[in-house]
């Protein structure tokens, strides 16, 4: 009979490991199951720290480890993400859109798209009411409203350091994972699986599953089991990134509703505002832009957009983020499972990474193999599944840049047709006689829904299709599309009127903290 699992070993902190660590612990009750978890890191491994995105997933995710929303809010210098916001994608014209995280009204009921022109508005605007409480700077919620639930969907902004601190207090100490902090300097195999991992100080670390999160050194994926990296650059030219912490100008000043990516000429913008400070980070392709140009473009912005004098923005300092994006051949090999940045990495836009970690510990959590015998069926299943989120990614992200009209040599070279997928192209003709819906789907757990293209491509200026005949339903979905919108600007109006700005509901919240510590 096949061995049971018992031991999991993840080697690498951070947010991915972690975030695994609190999740897998918090799934299982690792004593009444005689199983344990184990986390090794090596020591003095600093957290990058410019501020991270995630999705509304993320509120199901602290549920399940048990982490109250107040506490998280507090001690991750958390603040409310509804979206993101793409400022002069398009035209570089002051031009702006929202890919926001609520659906368009009645999205499962009809296709608004159908029935939307430019000269009513923009899209995004016309057919949900998030963006305008973006544009306000307003909270999803009031501070009456229950622990993770909102009156518009949402994520959070959170500082990546404090978020790991976070999960590592409830993993180890609620959970019972157990904490080492060692180099790991060699793996040990029997019969192609890994055994057990070498350490400096600590002797050997025995498994029978392991998870590398080790990140970009894919100390287990890469350097032992040799499992191929598989470049995206062909599609998204990104390779590196300059990132800055950054300090409000004024403790007052609004704390922004969504992830701001603002296009340059070699690249593109992040600002993402937390409690206490903003975290901007400027994402370019070194064969476009040499890290001097992309260093004045980023101070540039630091003017233009943040209210940063020209003598204030030079003396900040920033970090330099060099990366090949792309992702594994494999994500499961053997008995080790890679997650995180040693499973693959693509520039930043749309926070796809948290994400990815929260849907690997989830499908772990779900199919967790019980012996040897069932591992390679679960890691079949996974690399099938996570080979297609990769896939749709580079399909979601690519889609931005093949839009705009930009002239400059970056953004030109993105329309080129060679750098544009098949998969993509597939879908852009498909799109023209239609808008995207429900019937798009390929998978029931998609990285992004048919109204995330909806966003992206209306707020880029695609033209909405235009049907050549008239069904029996049309009149009647016309009118229902025209009362949805009129309806829209009511909801709009109610919101504004009720709802707090961000940063006033989040001073209260830590308020309540303080207020409830004994």
């Amino acid at each position: 009979m096949s061995k049971l699992l018992k031991d999991i070993v993840i080697v690498g902190g951070g947010a991915a490991g972690w975030l695994c660590a609190a999740r897998l612990a918090a799934n299982v009750d690792l004593q009444a199951s005689g199983m344990t978890v184990t986390l090794v890191e090596a020591p003095d491994i600093k957290n990058i720290g410019v501020g991270e995105g995630t999705w509304p997933s993320m509120r199901q995710t602290l549920q399940r480890i048990g982490i109250s929303e107040d506490e998280f809010l507090t001690c991750c210098e958390a603040s409310f993400k509804q979206g993101s916001k793409f400022v002069n994608w398009q035209r570089d014209e002051d031009e702006y859109y929202y890919h926001p995280f609520t659906e368009p009204h009645a999205y499962q009921q009809i296709n608004i798209a159908n029935f939307w022109q430019p000269s009513q508005g923009r899209f995004d605007d016309v057919v949900s009411p998030q963006s305008a409480m973006c544009d306000r700077h307003l909270a999803p919620k009031q501070l009456s409203t229950p622990e993770y639930a909102g009156v518009l969907s949402y994520g959070y902004h959170l500082n990546a350091g404090k978020f790991i601190e976070l999960l590592k207090r409830y993993a180890v100490d609620k959970y019972g994972v157990k904490y080492i902090s060692a180099e790991v300097y060699e793996v040990a195999a029997n019969g192609g699986d890994i055994e057990y991992l070498r350490t400096e100080g600590v002797g050997n670390i025995h498994g029978d599953l392991f998870i590398d999160c080790s990140g970009l050194h894919g100390l287990l994926i890469e350097q032992h089991f040799q499992v191929p990296w598989i470049s995206a650059k062909r599609y998204l030219f990104n390779d590196s990134a300059l990132a800055m912490q950054v300090p409000y100008v004024d403790d007052k000043a609004p704390i922004q509703s969504a992830t701001v990516a603002t296009a340059r000429p070699a690249g593109w913008v992040w600002d993402i505002g937390l409690t206490t400070r903003r975290g901007v980070g400027h994402v370019y392709s070194s064969d476009f832009a040499d890290e001097s140009d992309i260093e004045r473009s980023l101070r540039e912005y630091l003017v233009q957009y943040a209210g940063f004098q020209p003598n204030e923005a030079e003396q900040l300092e920033y970090r330099k983020i060099r990366f090949d994006p792309g992702y594994r051949q494999q994500f499961w090999c053997g008995n080790c499972v890679a997650i995180g940045m040693s499973a693959g990495f693509i520039e930043p836009l749309e926070a796809t990474a948290l994400v990815l970690v929260e849907m690997a510990a989830d499908m772990l959590c779900r199919e967790l193999p019980r012996d040897r015998s069932t591992m390679d069926l679960v890691a079949e299943r996974y690399n099938r599944a996570f080979r297609q989120h990769w896939l749709q990614i580079i399909d979601f992200l690519k889609l931005h840049y093949v839009l705009s009209q930009r002239t400059d040599s970056y953004w030109f070279a993105h329309r080129q047709q060679g750098s544009i997928p098949s998969s993509l192209q597939e879908l852009m003709q498909r799109w023209q006689g239609r808008a995207p819906w429900h019937e798009d789907a390929t998978a029931a757990l998609e990285m992004f829904p048919s109204a995330s293209y909806q966003y992206v491509l209306y707020g880029m200026g695609f033209a909405p299709p235009e049907s050549h005949f008239v069904t029996r339903q049309t009149l009647a979905l016309r009118e229902q599309a025209s009362t949805l919108i009129t309806n829209n600007i009511n909801t709009i109006k109610q919101l504004s009127e009720h709802l707090p700005t961000n940063r006033f509901l989040l001073e209260q919240v830590v308020s309540r903290v303080s207020q409830a510590k004994p």
